[in-house]
């Protein structure tokens, strides 16, 4: 994926809309006034957020690299928004119900 910072507002407004169709999902549905009444946000503010996403987040992600010897860098976990999860059923795990 080429760098999201070089792209135009216009180009990941493409690419948001090409991947998210790929999983069935249309922001196109959205409304293009706010509504008060469901307090979905506008089609504008969905692009602008997912923009911004892929502005940051994506790109801090990508970038990561396991630390120590690129060698062992299969054996160490990447990093993980909510570790417990993954971590809770793995062997040795302490603290859970056994």
């Amino acid at each position: 994926m080429p760098d999201p910072m070089d792209l135009s507002d216009d180009d990941l407004d493409i690419l948001i809309r090409t991947r998210l169709s790929l999983v069935g999902v249309d922001l196109e549905q959205l409304p293009e006034a706010p509504d008060p009444q469901t307090g979905s946000p506008t089609r504008e503010q969905a692009y602008a957020s997912l923009r911004a996403f892929l502005r940051t987040t994506v790109p801090a992600i990508s970038g990561w690299s396991p630390p120590g010897d690129p060698r062992t860098a299969q054996q160490v976990a990447p990093p993980l928004l909510y570790p417990s999860i993954a971590t809770a059923w793995a062997p040795g795990w302490e603290g859970g119900l056994r």
